[in-house]
């Protein structure tokens, strides 16, 4: 039930229907109550108002709503509400104190129906609770929480428009959109999207990687969806207008992008290692995935997504978050929610249960096998990889085990040792971690709850002979996350 009251002199009462088929009522016809009013009537609420002034009751009825003229602190008034049939009761007038009498009156007579009125600062606030109500509300606090969010929808609707300028400008030339190495859904669905929103600005873009999709869920999203993604090695970048990079923020920072090639364009959601610059950046660290950020472009653009590019959003999102449950953001909810009514499910359920791959199968096995234990940290060399998508769902994997609470498994590529860490235990950034100990002498970085790195072969020198690479290889990884850790000097133990 709510209730509406003004501080005029009330005019000759008249008689209160029968309001059981009411959701609300409302007691005090002022600014506010009519704002309130016209809300519930947009959500199909069936309101029923009370104010002792004849003239804005015969604005309410002018405008359809039902109401009737009365003195809410009358008893007569208030003993003929039915407190039981409705949803709440909202008690608006200016005056604290005639606020405080309503609200007392309503719980001497109903100890449960919910009642929401209006203060003027801290002190009447508290008073109004003391006396029952379950909400107060305070219009300048109101008033301040929507200027900040007026403030942030302007700064959201801003950006975009700059991000489309920017864009804009490539005029006849094309956009190059790069991913990290190795792109997965979170990188792949950005670019789809970026190469989107060129697209309806005029602007033709090519997707490009370097590295491989590697992970039978990266290959699934590509072949399912029949991308057109084009490797590094293959495509002159110089030939391209302006460059644009999404979930990476700089060259060699988790990719083999050219160090001095000029990057026009960023949009990630990791924190960066150093300063970033170019023409247009965007960096969240207040999203979950950088899907996300590209689907509030897609909704301060109007653009409505295609089943395809909706789908592979909605995916990243997912997979990025590991379905909602890690760094996850209210944004990153109400992007999927955006989202959800045009995904494609089947093709989602088919992305979800791709075909593991016998290489994956192999490194799976090598990281149990070889599971080294230190309290708990657990520690895996897998050897010599040619599939470095398969590390993270090794981590993934061993982090179920009991008395796990971070999982690194490494291996070793052509050119790089590759490691990737899962923990979710929340007194470590093991992002942090990662950065302190091969930050140095490689890039490493991530997020409390997952983070990689990937360090030269080169700075072990020449080595010929491969087992003594892994050896050397295992030992300095191994020493150096355990310092950084502060767990070193413990022993050790395979898992049985």
């Amino acid at each position: 039930m709510i209730l509406i009251a003004t501080e005029t002199e009330a005019e000759s009462p008249e008689t209160v229907p029968d309001i059981q088929d009411y959701d609300y009522i409302i007691l005090g016809c002022g600014s506010v109550g009519f704002r309130v009013i016209r809300e519930l009537v947009k959500s199909k609420k069936k309101i029923f108002a009370v104010d002792q002034s004849k003239e804005k009751v015969e604005v309410l009825r002018e405008q359809n709503f039902d109401a009737v003229v009365g003195d809410i602190i009358d008893e007569n008034i208030l003993k003929s509400l039915n407190l039981d049939s409705v949803q709440a009761v909202l008690i608006l007038t200016p005056s604290p104190d005639i606020n405080k009498k309503v609200v007392q009156a309503i719980r001497e007579r109903n100890k449960a129906v919910f009642i929401i009125t209006r203060g003027s600062d801290p002190k009447s606030k508290e008073e109004l609770e003391d006396a029952g109500a379950d909400v107060v509300l305070i219009p300048s606090n109101v008033m301040a929480t929507s200027v900040i969010s007026y403030l942030t929808r302007i700064e959201s609707v801003r950006r975009a428009r700059q991000l489309s300028h920017v864009i804009e400008d490539v005029r006849e030339g094309e956009l190059a959109i790069l991913t990290h190495n190795n792109p997965d859904p979170d990188a792949i669905s950005s670019a789809m999207t970026l190469k989107e929103i060129a697209e309806r600005v005029g602007v033709n873009a090519e997707i490009i990687y370097f590295g491989n999709i590697g992970h039978q869920e990266n290959q699934a999203l590509v072949n399912l969806l029949k991308l057109d993604m084009k490797r590094g090695e293959e495509v002159d970048l110089s030939s391209f207008s302006k460059i644009a990079l999404v979930d990476s923020s700089r060259s060699g920072n988790n990719n083999t992008i050219p160090s001095d090639l000029v990057i026009n364009i960023v949009i990630d959601h990791h924190p960066p290692v150093d300063q970033v610059e170019a023409e247009y950046v965007d960096i969240r660290l207040d999203v979950g995935a950088t899907a996300t950020i590209m689907t509030k472009y897609l909704q301060e653009l109007d653009i409505i997504p295609s089943k395809e590019l909706a789908t592979a959003l909605f995916f990243g999102i997912k997979s990025e978050t590991d379905e909602f449950k890690r760094n996850t953001h209210p944004s990153d909810f109400t992007a999927a929610a955006f989202l959800y009514p045009y995904v494609d499910k089947e093709l989602i359920e088919k992305l979800e249960t791709p075909a593991m791959s016998a290489e994956t199968l192999d490194i799976l096995g090598a990281a149990i096998t070889n599971r080294q234990v230190y309290g708990s940290y657990l520690i895996s060399n897998v050897g010599v990889i040619r599939n470095r998508d398969a590390l993270p769902q090794a981590a993934d994997y061993l982090l179920k085990l009991e008395g796990v609470t971070t999982a690194i498994v490494f291996g070793i590529g052509k050119e790089h040792i590759y490691i990737s860490a899962r923990n979710k235990d929340i007194r470590v950034n093991i992002g942090d971690i990662l950065k302190r100990a091969f930050g140095d002498v490689g890039s490493a970085g991530g997020h409390p709850h997952a983070a990689g790195a990937q360090i030269p072969l080169g700075v072990f020198g020449d080595l010929s002979d491969k087992q003594s690479l892994m050896n050397l290889v295992e030992e300095v990884v191994t020493k150096r996350f355990l310092e950084i850790a502060g767990v070193e000097g413990e022993e050790g133990s395979q898992k049985e």
